[in-house]
């Protein structure tokens, strides 16, 4: 749950902002305030993950207030004069909300938040040795999908993100390929190349240095070459 603060001179907008974070699942209202001072201290004890911060206050600006906490939460800035947009990007804010802001404009500002957040912990640890896993979470666009190994056919990587193919449906996913590979078990899925992984249980055939899953073939790669060879060799015995 993200924890927020909304800080105002004015109540009505704290009411407005109030209103919309408890339509939002994953975020929680801890204080609204037109006290800039009292919210400062909230966010350098810990208190608070995102803050809705006015840019105009009487005791301290919100621009003031960015530079003392130096990071110490998120920050969406809401205020009426566009002005000050530029520099609330320059200390790193989520987002700039103009007054009178509509909810589907605080929803999609907040939706940054909750993916950056989401994203850091889309996949779960390397299960230690022993364990066994039969299922990961992965962040996709609007959710966090479980993907069964059974189903998993092969993974390809692409530039910014990884697809999954599965016997179903392919699932994409911001990931890199070194961690996919780190999280998948090694006695099911193996890298062959620079941008694929495969279920070993789903390879049809090899051929000339060529993998066939389905009616895909993909290529084994030079750097992967020796080693999945040996792989395979040890596994037939």
């Amino acid at each position: 749950m993200v924890r927020c603060i909304a800080v105002d001179d004015e109540p009505l907008a704290l009411d407005i902002i109030a209103d919309y974070i408890a339509k939002v699942p994953g975020l929680s209202l801890v204080a609204s305030t037109t006290n800039a001072i009292e919210a400062l201290e909230m966010v350098q004890k810990g208190e608070v993950d995102l803050a809705f911060l006015d840019v105009q206050m009487p005791e301290l600006t919100g621009i003031q207030f960015l530079k003392i906490i130096n990071g110490k939460c998120d920050v969406i800035l809401t205020t009426a004069y566009p002005q000050y947009a530029l520099d609330g990007y320059e200390l790193n804010v989520v987002d700039y909300l103009l007054k009178p802001i509509a909810f589907d404009r605080f929803y999609r500002s907040v939706q940054k938040v909750l993916g950056s957040r989401v994203a850091k912990t889309q996949v779960p640890p390397v299960p230690a040795q022993g364990d066994t896993v039969d299922f990961i979470f992965v962040k996709t666009e609007h959710k966090i999908q479980r993907v069964d190994l059974e189903d998993i056919l092969y993974i390809e990587g692409l530039k910014d993100y990884i697809s999954i193919y599965t016997s179903a449906e392919r699932i994409i996913t911001l990931q890199n390929m070194k961690k996919m590979e780190e999280i998948l078990p090694g006695n099911r899925f193996v890298r062959v190349h620079r941008s694929y992984i495969v279920a070993l249980d789903k390879i049809a055939s090899i051929e000339r240095g060529r993998i066939l899953i389905g009616d895909k073939i993909i290529p084994v790669g030079e750097t992967y070459r020796d080693a999945f060879f040996k792989y395979i060799g040890d596994r037939n015995g």
